[in-house]
């Protein structure tokens, strides 16, 4: 087992800050739709979830799999935890005082049930198996070339929650080829997103292992 100093224990814990706001962020500011490339449109949630996967990945390269999969239990306690207070905060009845908000908060935090549930659904198994992945292509690939292994376990993870999340939360909603076609711009928004923030992953891999990443 990894012995862990007062440096290494202030160094996760910022790094769980990072991802868990990053997890949020994706949550909640991912409902703006943004207009991209080629007439697309793109969930403002592909610039800060691809840093959710990294994170993991970083922190199991230096502190090992016990850590990446503690930081998977937090992110899903504490996105259950949110819904749970979203439900309770929007079932309250309202103050005269803040009725001017009301239909705009109803509106912004007011989750349905199925969207929810395949958020944390997906969330849970995406980031489980990426955890997995990446240690698999660790035990195969070698300690080195982390670019590649981190990629490669994103490729995979982040299709698995985009599919996941996409048919519970909208199928039914959109015919079949509406959905996949979706599925796979949304998917590849965020593989590509990934791989831009590679060089990032570097630079925290140097501030956590306090030398030049391999």
């Amino acid at each position: 087992m990894l012995a862990l100093t007062d440096k290494d224990l202030k160094k996760i814990l910022i790094a769980l800050a990072i991802y868990l706001a990053s997890l949020f962020a994706a949550n909640t500011l991912g409902l703006k739709i943004a207009p991209f490339l080629f007439g697309l449109h793109v969930s403002v949630a592909v610039f800060s979830f691809p840093f959710v996967f990294l994170t993991t990945d970083v922190i199991g390269e230096v502190y090992g799999k016990r850590i990446a999969k503690l930081f998977v239990l937090c992110g899903f306690i504490a996105t259950a935890l949110f819904i749970l207070y979203s439900f309770i905060s929007i079932a309250l009845p309202w103050a005269a005082a803040g009725e001017w908000v009301h239909a705009s908060y109803d509106q912004v935090f007011g989750i349905s049930v199925r969207i929810a549930i395949a958020s944390l659904i997906a969330f849970a198994i995406a980031e489980y198996q990426d955890v997995l992945s990446f240690f698999f292509f660790k035990a195969t690939i070698g300690s080195k070339y982390f670019w590649l292994r981190s990629n490669l376990s994103n490729l995979w993870s982040q299709l698995l929650d985009t599919v996941i999340f996409m048919v519970i939360a909208f199928y039914g909603v959109y015919s079949t080829p509406a959905l996949l076609r979706i599925i796979f711009t949304w998917w590849l928004f965020k593989v590509v997103m990934g791989f831009l923030y590679t060089p990032l992953s570097y630079l925290a891999l140097r501030l956590l292992r306090d030398k030049p990443a391999a």
